[in-house]
């Protein structure tokens, strides 16, 4: 989950899913109609980190391909996507996906679908990558507009590397926000009751 040069186990991941190029094409049909942009969270907004303060990049069009390991466009319409990245000194990194759609009731099929592979993502990566053991926690869901979950992952790679990530979905009307939050390290690791916190403010400030 590291944006600085260390190898770990969810950086691989991600650049092979880039590689055989299953992450950020998502099919030309069924475009949503342009609606007023969300807001996004700012960098004091995100759990804070020890050490180390948090730098927020610009909004960007497009699907942020950091989120690729559990959450992908394969199969969802080309929704309006906009993202954007944050990282610390250190080896902290997050990044906050948008996603406008046609209604309501796409965006609450989008957000079960996001949350769907997220709780399914640790199987996954042990299924496709052998030398990698992941686990993913539930930390239930949050009572934020039309409602939000926190889970996590963890994965440790057979040379060593481990990596923890803090997951969530929301959604405000017919909009889905995704959050992500990682760095080196383990469940022990991760500032749960704080990205509780972010992720609330992220699905409030949406609208």
């Amino acid at each position: 989950m590291s944006m600085r040069n260390r190898t770990s186990a969810l950086t691989a991941l991600t650049v092979a899913a880039l590689v055989s190029g299953t992450i950020l094409m998502a099919p030309a049909a069924g475009a949503a109609p342009k609606a007023a942009a969300p807001t996004f969270l700012s960098a004091s907004q995100l759990p804070p980190h020890a050490t180390s303060s948090w730098t927020a990049g610009p909004v960007t069009d497009g699907f942020p391909e950091e989120l690729g390991v559990c959450v992908s466009t394969e199969g969802v319409p080309s929704y309006d996507y906009r993202h954007r990245q944050f990282r610390t000194d250190l080896d902290t990194s997050a990044v906050q996906l948008t996603v406008v759609t046609g209604t309501a009731a796409q965006a609450k099929a989008l957000a079960k679908h996001y949350d769907d592979l997220i709780r399914t993502c640790a199987d996954r990566i042990e299924e496709s990558s052998p030398d990698v053991e992941a686990e993913g926690r539930d930390y239930g869901k949050l009572p934020v507009e039309e409602g939000a979950r926190v889970r996590g992952l963890h994965t440790e790679t057979s040379w060593g590397a481990t990596d923890i990530a803090l997951l969530s979905v929301g959604r405000d009307g017919r909009t889905v926000t995704v959050v992500e939050w990682g760095q080196m390290g383990d469940f022990g690791d991760a500032p749960v009751a704080a990205f509780k916190k972010t992720t609330n403010t992220a699905v409030n400030k949406l609208h």
